[in-house]
């Protein structure tokens, strides 16, 4: 099956062409985490320049997106959800991977 959707090798080489050329929208929500996290949009587009694919949702009901993952300023660790398949990448939230939800960046917490 040749489709994007489902290829996170495209996928991430996607977002980071995206991130480059800043063809970038935000949501309403993604402002909002970004500001409550102190997240910067320079900081965000060089954490996207970078990151790796973390989860890939191709069937998500709104559309194609997918968690990515990847280091900030000062080296802290970033999550984003992001759209896949859209000529401009739209981000969806942005947040930072904490307890309890997440037991490391990479791996999520248990189960409540």
């Amino acid at each position: 099956m040749n489709n994007i959707h489902f290829d996170e090798q495209a996928i991430v080489g996607r977002i980071r062409e995206q991130a480059k050329a800043r063809l970038v929208k935000f949501t309403l929500h993604a402002h909002q985490e970004m500001r409550n996290d102190e997240v910067t949009v320079p900081e965000l587009l060089s954490m996207l320049k970078d990151c790796h694919i973390l989860e890939n949702y191709p069937e998500y009901d709104r559309g194609p997106c997918c968690l990515v993952g990847g280091k900030g300023h000062k080296g802290r660790d970033l999550h984003v959800v992001c759209t896949t398949t859209l000529p401009e990448l739209v981000i969806i939230t942005v947040y930072e991977p904490n307890k309890p939800h997440w037991e490391t960046p990479y791996k999520r917490g248990a189960k409540s």
